[in-house]
C-alpha cells in the first residue's frame, strides 16, 4: 500500500520502469507512502527515520475489495511470502485469510515474523527469523555474555508453537539454520566474504528460499542459494539485490 504523493508517484515510476506489475498494488490517496531514510557515515548506518502515518492507516484487510484482490493474486502464484515490517499492512485477518487461501490450493506460504506483533502464524509453511526474533518466537531471553545461543532449543519452542513445516533461522556471522520437526536438520556457515550493509539481507534470504522451494528443490538445497544470494548483498552498499549471474559467480568462487 502507498498514497498518491510523490513518494508513492516516484516508487510507481520506479517499478514501472522494472516492469513490475503494479495493478494488484492498494493506492490510498489518504494515506501517506512510507519513506525511509537511513543516515550514512563513511559506509557506517548511524540511524534510520521513518515518516508515516499511524499503524492502523495501513491495514490492508480494510481495503475495499482487498479479498478478490487476495483470492486472485494468490490463484496466480506458486507461493506466497508474508514480509511483516510492523508499519501496519500484516495484521491477523490479513494472515489468517492468505493462510486459507493458499491452504485451498496447496500453495507454500513463507512468512518473515516480526514476534513482537505477536501474530498467530500456525499454518505457514516456511518461517525466517533471525536469531533474534526467533528468541522472541521461543520466548528465550538473549543469551549472556559467555552463553552459547540455544539453538536446539529455539527450534523445539518454535515448533511448538507455530508447527511451520520448514524453519530457516539466519544467524548473522555463523550463517544460517534448517529446522524440521522442531529439530535442527543442518547448518550453514556464512557465504559473506565481506559485509558492508546488511540492509536487506532478510528480504533477500526468504525471496530465495520461497522461490527455490516453490521450484522443486529441498530446504537445505535452497537454504544454500539463500545463503549464497545474501552474502552477495551484504557486500553492496544500500538496499541491494543479487541478480542470478552474480549469485552463480559466487557459487563458483565458493568451490
Amino acid at each position: 500500500m502507498f498514497g498518491e504523493d510523490e513518494a508513492g508517484r516516484h516508487l510507481t515510476r520506479m517499478l514501472g520502469e522494472a516492469a513490475i506489475d503494479i495493478s494488484r498494488c492498494v493506492i490510498d490517496p489518504a494515506v501517506a507512502s512510507i519513506v525511509k531514510t537511513r543516515v550514512v557515515a563513511r559506509t557506517q548506518q548511524l540511524c534510520r527515520i521513518d515518516r508515516e502515518a499511524a499503524r492502523h492507516a495501513y491495514a490492508l484487510d480494510a481495503a475495499a475489495g482487498i479479498g478478490k484482490l487476495l483470492e486472485a493474486a494468490v490463484a496466480a502464484a506458486d507461493a506466497v511470502i508474508i514480509s511483516d515490517y510492523a508499519k501496519g499492512v500484516v495484521t491477523q485477518p490479513l494472515i489468517d485469510q492468505l493462510l486459507s487461501l493458499a491452504s485451498a490450493r496447496g500453495t507454500l506460504v513463507a512468512v518473515d515474523p516480526k514476534p513482537a506483533r505477536h501474530l498467530n502464524l500456525r499454518g505457514a509453511g516456511l518461517l525466517t527469523p533471525n536469531r533474534h526474533e526467533a528468541l522472541e518466537l521461543a520466548g528465550l531471553p538473549e543469551p549472556g555474555p559467555g552463553e552459547i545461543y540455544p539453538l536446539a532449543d529455539v527450534c523445539r519452542r518454535i515448533h511448538a508453537a507455530f508447527a511451520p513445516k520448514w524453519l530457516v533461522i539466519t544467524l548473522g556471522a555463523d550463517g544460517m539454520a534448517v529446522s524440521r520437526d522442531g529439530e535442527v536438520a543442518h547448518q550453514l556457515a556464512t557465504e559473506a566474504r565481506e559485509i558492508f550493509d546488511v540492509c536487506g539481507a532478510g528480504d533477500t534470504v526468504i525471496a530465495s528460499l520461497t522461490a527455490a522451494l516453490a521450484s522443486g528443490a529441498d530446504a537445505v538445497e535452497a537454504a544454500s542459494l539463500a545463503n549464497l544470494a545474501a552474502g552477495v548483498v551484504v557486500a553492496k552498499m544500500g538496499t541491494a539485490t543479487a541478480t542470478a549471474q552474480e549469485i552463480l559467480h559466487a557459487r563458483q568462487t565458493d568451490r
